[in-house]
């Protein structure tokens, strides 16, 4: 298990480790996109993930290493819906089980999914504080090992799969936009970009209701997310201090996206791409149409971190 900054060999170790248990997702284009965004887009669909999200490669690069000895009463974490299910699935398919804090406001349709994947569901209040309460509790009772959703090393490794993936297929970008919430995906994804070609940029894409990782790096120091207030319900959390280095370090800028600006791009893909893409995985893409005159003409990788919505209440059909 890591206790440090995942290095180049750490990630391919975890792309070796988990590659027989995910999918390479595809990387997918669009001549109608790359027309309306001002540049050749290149789609990474973790949305075609199992468990719909990239979440599922560092739950599964944390459980496939664990010793018996660390997980014979199980694994346990708190989590909105994406992280949950990953670790419900890959506890599953290990024959660990797996008990899962989520807020009673998580999307049903996420809250099913982890029960369906033999995750046992234990509901608490929306915030930060709740989970940890509720987890603290949780794993007091059954003693089973906490698998943090972003601040953990392995995790973070087991994330920049994605992006290694991304770039060993496609070398030619010149940036890449990732999603940021706790920040393990997008300070993978900083990780693997810099170890590959440090020439390429990496930006994050966070909404403006949930503004915490853009107003941490501008104050150098984590700043909590308080009443977070967006409907991409998988980007609430706050920066971890395994993440926050990465990010300080590595990440060219963030860029705010309105929920007006993430529906749009949203629709966008559901209509000229034809796949399924939930409000927190079109948030990247949201970012690019932003600004699209600081990509005019580039060769831009958007990351779709997840696909898991309640296709009943979409949000451009409810406005």
């Amino acid at each position: 298990m890591l206790d440090s900054i995942p290095e180049l060999r750490d990630i391919i170790l975890s792309y070796n480790r988990i590659k027989t248990w995910t999918h390479k997702t595809p990387v997918m284009t669009s001549s109608l996109v790359n027309e309306l965004a001002g540049c050749r887009v290149f789609f990474k669909c973790e949305n075609f993930q199992k468990t719909g999200s990239f979440k599922f490669r560092g739950a599964s690069n944390v459980v496939l290493q664990l010793p018996e000895n660390m997980s014979r009463n199980g694994v346990s974490t708190h989590s909105s819906g994406n992280h949950a299910q990953a670790l419900a699935l890959a506890a599953n398919l290990q024959g660990i089980k797996s008990f899962i804090v989520m807020p009673e406001n998580a999307p049903d349709v996420k809250r099913n999914a982890v029960k369906a994947y033999g995750g046992n569901v234990i509901s608490c209040k929306p915030g930060l504080s709740s989970r940890e309460e509720t987890l603290a509790n949780v794993t007091r009772d059954t003693r089973a090992f906490f698998i943090h959703p972003y601040n953990n090393f392995d995790i973070i490794s087991g994330q920049a799969t994605s992006a290694y993936e991304f770039l060993c297929e496609n070398p030619s970008l010149d940036s890449i936009i990732a999603p940021v919430g706790g920040g393990g995906l997008l300070s993978g994804t900083c990780l693997a970009a810099h170890y590959l070609n440090p020439r390429i940029k990496v930006y994050g894409a966070e909404p403006a209701g949930a503004p915490d990782a853009f107003k941490s790096l501008q104050a150098g120091k984590i700043i909590p997310s308080e009443h977070p207030n967006t409907l991409a319900d998988g980007l609430l959390t706050s920066l971890g201090e395994k993440t926050f280095p990465v990010l300080r370090d590595h990440l060219e800028r963030i860029i705010l996206v309105s929920d007006e600006d993430i529906i749009s791009a949203m629709q966008i893909i559901w209509e000229r791409m034809k796949i399924i893409v939930e409000p927190s995985g079109a948030v990247s893409f949201a970012a690019m149409l932003h600004e699209r005159k600081a990509f005019k003409g580039s060769n831009t990788g958007i990351i779709i971190s997840g696909g898991n919505v309640n296709i009943s209440q979409l949000p451009f059909q409810t406005q």
